[in-house]
């Protein structure tokens, strides 16, 4: 018999149906010659540091810097005490342990993700048990059938994994040493009460930063007037067509008696066309997309989503086989995928009504090796969905389309510019007309891509066309946009190196190095972090520091934490582990010698106070009487509800309520207050289907068959 074990118990089951094993255990799947038991992720964590030295039990500023002589793992803690074990993942390890120990199990498959995080799951699980036997790893980038027996032909020997596994371990146990270490001075340092702990980190800080830098721009942005200056041209057949003014190759002008000098000298004038040029453009699709190129997409397209939302939905895809491994750096595909690809297409594309245009070819942009980072980009598999969530419905369709569009006809334009000199020896400029025009549609087609044609009338060099109109208008600079999740993951991949929106051979070759801000697993979490400690929030779909996250980055001393391209470097020390170029124990080396000299910074700053944690108790205002019990009704986290709920009241007012939201409003203190008082709360600002602002009075009263309540609605005569 051999044992595999997989990272989550979905991927267990999907290894199971492709093994036709239908034969399920407590923990463990049977049959066929195999065992087929299951992670949940992580099941072992590093120790605390008091699991060391019980000195450690309280922060104490002479107890850091804190670097145990070799690290060991313990079960991992409940989320809900982290005094105490997780009493699930403590079972499940017994179950493993017990199917490892027996005696016909004579070999041990990882099939965890195929990636850093994957690796050491496996292996510290496997490992902690000091077991002889032969460990092999299952290399698959998607849990297909045809996939999993695929791969399981062409298994690997686990010892090929140790540069993988070291990248790993470099990477826990640095976060740990920072983590621990840094978080702790800075809380005694900079923090007054306890509570929380102000969070340092070793991708946390520099991505906080980014955010920060763009703040400082936009803040210290200093606006500036411009002018521009418009004619209108007719040609002999009563066509016209507008240019702008151009001198030196600039169109944008600071001084507007100049210009307004020259629209004088407009008028009654005639021009020549001087020069014409047409020229047909290719448009390539997009690339196929990365972790972090699929959640620019998806955030930046639909309102409430983040970037650890996108993770969570295409990681769902990816356990229910409908898509390859998400968390990737890479845009292209393996050359050794041709004949997959292929196939998905084939079965993907019947019934479109594009069908006819879908064409499948092996390109280069496509297909290179050389530019596939151990993972390939995320494509659809053969496995069309039957049903999907509407979460998922969206990014499975993204990925999709995205696939498609690979193989559609390449998009074509045409681009007309055509040069105006007016006839006056006063104007030394030129006017600028440019013309655009869709020729083939092509791969636009799969996700309706609009393309504005701007048209203009058909001229030659040296017609003569007169002038019929001008305008002179004033333009203000505009300040830097704040980040979004999709502006701020491009600069965590490429670590600052390429801000334009498209992919550049200079960003693919950054990701391909391994410079970036954390990994495509990270980033989404490190966002969330951000947010969650409270150094970042959300403002419509724009990420902004808050007063907290300005004044850790202004006064925490150890500035390379802070540096884009010393957090690079730290990440492409990690990819060089796996490749080989590089040690963990150098590795390692440098990060205790940095958070040692780190500490000592730290301590020797003055004390001052960033964050002050305030341990008031919240008093709960009773804001009036229960209409059902009499007891008072109080303010909630998600609602306005009566006191004596143990008791068995139900009577509440959710603060998402559906019918309020339908008017874009929620309930609040003084409206609660009314409807308890006078039964009634006049309400203003509402806003109808139609987008129209309105004011009316609201009942909130107890239906006549059931104990649940139902608003009514009233107006003024």
């Amino acid at each position: 018999m051999k044992l595999i074990i997989t990272e989550k118990p979905s991927v267990a089951k999907n290894i199971a149906d492709a093994l036709k094993i239908k034969n399920r255990q407590d923990g463990y799947f049977e049959g066929n010659g195999y065992y087929i038991t299951w992670a949940f992720g992580h099941l072992l964590q590093l120790y605390d540091a008091k699991d060391y030295d019980g000195k450690m039990t309280k922060w104490k500023m002479e107890n850091f810097p804190f670097i145990p002589e070799s690290f060991r793992y313990k079960v991992k803690s409940d989320p809900r005490n982290r005094d105490k074990e997780d009493l699930g993942a403590k079972k499940q390890l017994k179950i493993i342990y017990g199917l490892i120990k027996r005696p016909d199990v004579e070999a041990i498959i990882s099939a965890c993700d195929y990636d850093r995080e994957g690796q050491i799951i496996g292996d510290t699980i496997i490992y902690q048990l000091k077991t002889n036997k032969q460990v092999y790893r299952l290399l698959l980038n998607e849990w297909t059938a045809d996939e999993v027996l695929r791969g399981l032909q062409n298994m690997k020997p686990n010892t090929e994994m140790r540069p993988l596994q070291d990248a790993g371990i470099g990477r826990q146990w640095a976060d740990w040493v920072i983590g621990i270490n840094l978080t702790s001075v800075a809380t005694l340092k900079y923090q007054k009460g306890s509570g929380q702990a102000l969070n340092i980190g070793r991708v946390l800080l520099p991505t906080l930063k980014i955010i920060y830098d763009r703040d400082k721009e936009i803040e210290n942005f200093v606006p500036e007037d411009y002018f521009k200056l418009a004619a209108v041209f007719k040609t002999k057949d009563e066509k016209e067509y507008e240019g702008i003014y151009s001198e030196d190759g600039e169109d944008k002008f600071k001084k507007k008696e100049m210009l307004e000098e020259i629209e004088k000298a407009l008028a009654n004038k005639t021009a020549t066309v001087i020069d014409k040029q047409v020229a047909k453009k290719k448009e390539y699709p997009p690339y196929l997309f990365n972790l972090s190129n699929l959640q620019g997409y998806v955030t930046s397209k639909y309102r409430g989503w983040t970037s650890d939302k996108v993770l969570k939905v295409a990681q769902s895809l990816y356990e229910k086989k409908y898509i390859t491994y998400p968390r990737t750096a890479s845009v292209v595909l393996e050359e050794s995928l041709v004949g997959k690809v292929s196939k998905v297409l084939e079965t993907l594309k019947k019934g479109l009504p594009y069908e006819n245009e879908i064409k499948f070819m092996k390109t280069k942009r496509l297909f290179d090796n050389a530019k596939v980072e151990s993972h390939s980009a995320i494509t659809p598999t053969y496995l069309i969905p039957k049903s999907l969530t509407k979460d998922e419905e969206i990014v499975y369709t993204a990925i999709k389309n995205r696939f498609i569009m690979q193989f559609m006809p390449i998009a074509e334009h045409e681009e007309t510019k055509i040069t105006t000199k007016v006839n006056d020896p006063v104007i030394k400029g030129i006017f600028l007309s440019k013309g655009k025009v869709q020729l083939v549609e092509g791969w636009k087609k799969v996700e309706k891509i609009e393309s504005k044609d701007v048209l203009l009338p058909f001229v030659n060099v040296n017609d003569t066309v007169s002038v019929i109109d001008h305008k002179l208008t004033s333009h203000v600079t505009k300040p830097p946009k704040q980040h979004t999740e999709k502006t701020l993951l491009r600069v965590m991949e490429t670590c600052g190196k390429s801000r334009g929106e498209e992919e550049s051979e200079e960003m693919l070759t950054e990701v391909l190095a391994g410079y970036s801000i954390g990994t495509p697993a990270t980033r989404a979490e490190t966002i969330k972090k951000l947010k969650d400690v409270g150094y970042i929030q959300m403002e419509n779909k724009n990420l902004v520091c808050t007063e907290l996250g300005r004044k850790l980055v202004e006064t925490f001393p150890v500035k390379e934490l802070f540096d884009l391209q010393f957090t690079g470097r730290l990440e492409k020390a990690l990819s060089d582990i796996e490749k080989q170029t590089f040690s963990r124990e150098k590795f390692l080396h440098f990060i205790f010698n940095f958070t040692t000299k780190a500490v000592h910074t730290i301590k020797e700053e003055e004390d001052i106070v960033i964050h002050e944690v305030s341990r008031e108790k919240k008093t709960n205002e009773v804001l009036g009487k229960c209409p059902v019990c009499g007891h008072g009704v109080i303010e909630g986290q998600k609602g306005f509800g009566c006191s004596n709920w143990k008791s068995g009241c139900k009577f509440v007012i959710w603060k998402n309520d559906k019918f309020l939201a339908t008017m874009k409003k929620k309930p609040t203190k003084t409206m609660v207050k009314s409807l308890l008082k006078n039964g009634v709360a006049p309400v203003k600002g509402l806003t109808s289907k139609k987008g129209n602002k309105f004011d009316a009075k609201l009942k909130y009263e107890k239906n006549a068959d059931n104990d649940y309540f139902s608003w009514k609605m009233e107006f003024d005569k």
